[in-house]
């Protein structure tokens, strides 16, 4: 099957339906303005009836008085939607069945095998006797006329539909209403909705029922992506929530309900062999298996102490589009066959006696009734001359019901008035609650007397009797089937978190499943435990969330509190392609508490998403864990922590928690980080304190997590915590201030989110900390080296699988791991004091800290080659990278041998797992090949260096003082005397320009740089080193390289080491690169746009101009055509900079007229945006998708 080509399809083909429908309405004089409905004038006179001076058949008047009373109801939108939808469904029924020649007159209505019109317009002579509602002389008319093709064609789709509504009602009910009203026009056109149906769909995709699942689902998945991640409205739940599911799951969830209930009555069965997905249950226990018995045989006592087929129920509880209910019909046909019914006699059988099927959504129900008729008409070819009693409901409310109406209407009939009260109050929001509905006791034992009175009043009554009695049935059917208990339940439940439910849920919710709150699937569970026998399995796929986080922790309790689990395959991620991850189990409807369950897992990586192909396949040769509800009480909020060695069990039972010694808690929420947060470089270092002390400043440091990096770094933002936050407290209850307390004292922290490896660093004084990053503070000093190093170690990973084995690893986790507090106590301190240090000096090698002090080829330059320094700086960043390395798994080793886990993991640590940006496997990945790593760590040291370059120009740093000199604001308190040994530029504006126009300009100035650190003698082999490292090209000489890259690639780079708040700022007139200069951001001031023009733009107009004529001189001169051509080509780009610089200097000069000042507290992003078009990358700055 060609999913993709579905998925391309099905979305278009909504859109195709719904403008088809709506063109209907219009031409019927039905319209929405603003919401409003809008109804043309319309007048039934004699035969016909006259719409906006058009005519229609008489019965128009009545159909479409019908349709507008229910568009007043439902709204114009909704009620074109819903019957386009119908249509789409019937449609695509019609093809499923012509292309199995399920038709009876054996031709095909939608296609012709042999090309053209559909077969049924061609011989509708021929079909006019079979199908009712037809005039034979009336089709054979229109047949010779010719040219009513389009009226012929919709007659007979009429008339087809009214055929099959005999068999499938649910579907095809008898059209005589507003859907017939509104079935689109132009049907038999090569452009209709039906022509794109047959022929964007090959026929072979047609073999399996399956596929009107998956039309189902893409068909509703652009209203998904419209309605999810908000409040969802009780008709777009079927939308948000509607997941189709793949078949091996499916599988999996049937033969381990329905089949593993005939095993259980059956064990001698040979059916096993044929249920690939069934899983062998775990053994037992004595005791266990003899409860396990005794389930078995009270259920075959019920049967005459032999399980009959005829009496097993399936229900599926959120049926969609029926995909269970069909797999399930499988394997009773085979249950049935074993037991020696007549095959012919097995379909029918299955249809009303075993399978049950519920959902809110009408056109699910549609489709699932349909794929339920298809899969059993394949075994019986007779199936459909007769009618089916169905069990597919779409749960119908009971809102707009007039109890007393009906009290008055049935009262006669023996059915009192708390009967009606209770249903019609049970049902009132029927498409919001779906099957969590619980039936009322009262109208438990009701529903019988319900059934038996309403059938009486439909033969003996009134008319106003018999139509109360029509109006209730359906409420009393969907009753009966909620007040039963099944054999199995079988679902794939809808997903929905809390904060998206609509009130009256939340109140249904809070009231009958407070445990199960966080999140609907979890709902749906108990009331699939509910909804079944004593000794009934249920069977779900869901997301995982349940199984480990500590919100579920009272519905884990609550679940084992009355049922255990006989198998859980944990997916991963990929059964719903790029998922939150999935689990699948078997759940049996009886508190065993010893009962060892199943547990496979199917991925390696949490993070990685597989394939189902991949995961189908997994399933047969994953790791199997046997645990019982007991064994994971050990663990505090007994999370499903299957994987979980003894020994880490034990841990937990035996040891006290971290949280003994350590309090982890998260930190605070701006409500505004765009307003409160900044990264460091982008305001004054002089309103910034980098040390904790309230001394009166606006920013401080600030803990926002990060990237994987283990032991120190991650420090890069500031926060607004002027007068001790007064602005972002100022925000209640939008920031949350959490744990004040502990700001600014030194900590252990870690990202809560991450894909991958959590990993662990130290925080010194001064810091606050967000609400991602997850810290850790102690009472004793030398307790956070301790926990750092046992943080960082793989002891912890494992340990943290016991309760955490998804990407979330949070304080509540934190704050439950096991400790031991006496490891070696004096070695762990020091190699963590060890770590630390190398960690820190690796991050401060690099511009990105505040700490930076110079580049690190500037360690070593006595050999006056930049190629020896950078030799020297890879020596010792590799000598660092196996020091740590070293370091990791000492750690390991000790914390291994104290958890007692030698056997279940090993020390070593991979060298990606080394988190220093000297560590080029750790920097490009270890898929990476390594002559591409080495590569890329020269080209990228050198551009590091051309930055640090540019920095000494600029005057941030310089080459006689360490570190950080000049990042205050405006050039106030700028300094020139602190630039000796290589001058900083006078007024922060370098020219970048692509050719030699100035001789200040950034590439002479990196020469003069090279030249003072290393020296003149080696100038060229330094320039050469440096062109080499940054890719030279061709014949380009090492200086062309140097300025091709500043002029070019050097300012995407610059975005990328800052995060898209640079702090040299790219002045550009354009795409023609005729005016190229960086500005410092903090020596900006308000002359320097003037300064800019006067000494830079204005200048370079003349020499562009003075170089033109010079160069017509020399075209002129020439003594050879490809010397002239040369010359010319030169003379037009140069004109054409020309031009782009007059323009420039334009508009430069109405921004320097403005003297704009800065106000660096507003961060780049504001201030980047207030000069227009003088910038480059202004929308990737300042938001947008320009890069």
């Amino acid at each position: 099957m060609n999913k993709a080509k579905l998925k391309s399809y099905a979305p278009q083909a909504r859109k195709d339906f719904i403008a088809a429908v709506e063109a209907r309405a219009h031409s019927l004089g039905l319209s929405e303005m603003g919401g409003t409905l809008e109804i043309a004038a319309s007048e039934k006179k004699g035969d016909v009836t006259l719409i906006a001076g058009q005519a229609w058949p008489a019965k128009v008047h009545d159909q479409r008085q019908r349709l507008i009373k229910r568009m007043k109801k439902d709204g114009f939108a909704q009620t074109v939607d819903a019957v386009a939808y119908t249509w789409f469904n019937r449609f695509a029924a019609l093809r499923y069945m012509e292309i199995h020649d399920y038709l009876d007159h054996g031709y095909r209505v939608l296609s012709s095998r042999e090309g053209g019109l559909p077969e049924i317009i061609a011989h509708a002579t021929d079909v006019a006797g079979s199908l009712p509602g037809l005039n034979t002389a009336q089709i054979a008319e229109m047949k010779l006329a010719g040219n009513q093709d389009g009226e012929l064609y919709r007659l007979l789709l009429v008339a087809q539909c009214n055929a099959l509504s005999k068999a499938m009602p649910f579907l095809f009910e008898h059209i005589d209403d507003e859907s017939e009203l509104l079935l689109p026009g132009n049907l038999e056109r090569t452009d209709s909705v039906v022509a794109k149906l047959v022929e964007s769909i090959a026929e072979e995709d047609w073999n399996e029922v399956e596929v009107i699942g998956w039309l189902y689902q893409f068909y509703i998945s652009e209203k998904k992506d419209a309605v999810i991640g908000k409040v969802v409205k009780s008709e777009d739940i079927p939308a948000a929530t509607q997941l189709f599911t793949p078949n091996w799951i499916v599988r999996y969830l049937v033969q381990n309900s329905v089949g593993r209930l005939w095993l259980m009555a059956n064990p001698g069965s040979t059916l096993k062999s044929n249920w690939k997905y069934y899983i062998e249950p775990a053994e037992q226990t004595p005791e266990v298996q003899a409860q396990l018995d005794a389930l078995i045989q009270t259920r075959m006592a019920e049967d005459g102490d032999s399980l009959n087929p005829e009496t097993i129920t399936v229900l599926d509880p959120a049926c969609g589009s029926g995909h269970i209910l069909v797999e399930a019909y499988e394997v009773l046909k085979a249950i049935y066959l074993e037991r020696g019914y007549q095959a012919r006699a097995i379909p029918r059988l299955i249809l009303e006696k075993n399978l049950f099927g519920l959902d809110i959504d009408d056109r699910a129900a549609q489709m699932a009734g349909f794929a339920l008729m298809m899969k059993a008409r394949a075994d019986d070819r007779r199936l459909l001359e007769s009618p089916i009693n169905l069990n597919v409901l779409s749960l119908k409310e009971s809102k707009g019901l007039e109890l007393d109406e009906f009290d008055s209407h049935l009262k006669p009939f023996g059915i009192s008035r708390a009967l009606f009260a209770s249903l019609i109050d049970t049902f009132a929001h029927a498409k919001t609650f779906g099957s969590l509905i619980q039936i009322p006791e009262a109208l438990d034992n009701g529903v019988g007397a319900l059934a038996d009175g309403l059938g009486k009043a439909i033969q003996s009554g009134d008319v106003f009797a018999q139509a109360a009695a029509q109006d209730l049935l359906p409420l009393v059917g969907q009753a009966a089937v909620l007040a039963m208990k099944f054999d199995a339940v079988v679902a794939n439940p809808p997903y929905m978190g809390a904060k998206y439910y609509c009130q009256s849920l939340s109140r249904l919710i809070n009231q009958n499943y407070e445990n199960a709150s966080a999140d609907i699937y979890a709902c749906f569970m108990l009331a699939c435990l509910r909804l079944s026998k004593a000794s009934g399995l249920v069977t779900n796929i869901n997301i995982p969330g349940w199984m480990m986080n500590s919100t579920f922790e009272p519905f884990r309790h609550k679940l084992f509190g009355q049922s255990a689990i006989v198998s859980l395959i944990h997916n991963g991620r990929g059964v719903f392609g790029s998922d939150f991850g999935s689990c699948a189990f078997t759940l049996i409807n009886q508190p065993i508490t010893e009962l060892k369950g199943r547990y496979q897992r199917l991925f390696d990586d949490p993070a990685t998403v597989q394939p189902n192909d991949v995961l189908a396949e997994r399933l047969f040769n994953a790791i199997e864990f046997e645990v019982s509800p007991a064994e994971f009480q050990f663990v505090e909020g007994a999370p499903l922590s299957y994987q979980a060695s003894p020994t880490v069990r034990q841990a937990y039972r035996a040891l006290p928690p971290i949280s003994a010694v350590a309090k982890a808690c998260q930190g605070l929420s701006t409500s505004d980080d765009g307003l409160f947060v900044r990264l460091w470089h982008e305001v004054s270092a002089e309103s910034t304190n980098f040390t904790g002390e309230l001394d009166g400043s606006k920013w401080f440091t600030y803990n926002k997590g990060g990237v994987f990096r283990k032991w120190f770094g991650n420090l890069e933002h500031v926060i607004n915590w002027e007068c001790q936050g007064r602005e972002i407290k100022a925000c209640k209850p939008k920031s949350v201030i959490r744990n004040e307390r502990f700001y600014f004292k030194p900590s252990v922290s870690w990202q809560d989110y991450t894909i991958g490896a959590t990993s662990f660093r130290y925080y010194p004084r001064g810091f606050l900390f967000a609400t991602n990053a997850h810290s850790a503070f102690v009472d004793e000093p030398s307790d956070l080296m301790n926990i750092l190093c046992f943080s960082n170690s793989n002891a912890l990973s494992a340990l943290s699988e016991a309760i955490s084995p998804g990407l979330h690893f949070n304080s509540g986790y934190f704050a439950l791991i096991p400790f031991k507090s006496d490891v070696a106590p004096n070695r762990v301190s020091e190699i963590a004091k060890q770590a630390i240090e190398i960690a820190k000096v690796d991050w401060d090698n690099f511009e990105r800290s505040w700490c930076f002090v110079q580049s690190p080829l500037l360690g070593d330059v006595a050999g006056g080659l930049t190629c020896a320094s950078y030799q020297a700086w890879i020596e010792r960043g590799g000598n660092a990278v196996r020091d740590l390395q070293k370091l990791e798994e000492e750690n390991n080793r000790i914390f291994i041998q104290a958890y007692g886990l030698a056997n279940e993991i090993s020390p070593e640590v991979s060298m990606a797992q080394v988190s220093l940006t000297a560590n080029s496997v750790y920097r490009y990945g270890e898929k990476t090949q390594e002559a591409d790593r080495q590569r890329r760590f020269r080209e990228d040291t050198a551009k590091e260096l051309v930055s640090y370059a540019l920095g000494c120009m600029m005057g941030r740093y310089s080459l006689d003082e360490p570190g950080l000199i000049y990042a205050h604001a405006g050039n106030v308190g700028f300094d020139a005397s602190r630039y000796k040994t290589f001058p900083a530029d006078a007024d922060g504006i370098v020219p970048i320009s692509d050719e030699l126009w100035f001789e200040d300009d950034a590439t002479n100035r990196v020469r003069e740089f090279l030249n003072v650190v290393w020296g003149t003698k080696t100038r060229e082999e330094n320039m050469g080193w440096l062109a080499e490292s940054l890719g030279k090209k061709g014949l380009e000489s090492s200086e062309e390289t140097i300025r091709r890259y500043l002029s070019g690639s050097f300012y995407k780079d610059h975005l990328q080491t800052y995060k898209k708040r640079p702090i040299y700022w790219h002045f550009s007139s354009g795409k023609q690169g005729a005016f190229q200069a960086l500005v410092y951001l903090h020596r900006y001031q308000e002359g320097t746009l003037a300064r800019m023009r006067a000494e830079y733009v204005v200048p370079l107009t003349g020499k562009m101009q003075s170089r033109i004529e010079m160069l017509d001189k020399d075209r002129d001169a020439a003594s050879s055509t490809a010397s002239r051509n040369k010359i010319t080509k030169q003379i037009e780009s140069l004109k054409k900079k020309h031009v782009e610089l007059l323009a420039y200097d334009e508009k430069l000069r109405h921004y320097a007229d403005m003297r704009i000042q800065l106000e660096l507290d507003d961060g780049v992003k504001v201030n980047y945006g207030k000069f227009g078009e003088l910038l480059d990358n202004v929308r990737a700055v300042t938001g947008g998708t320009e890069e």
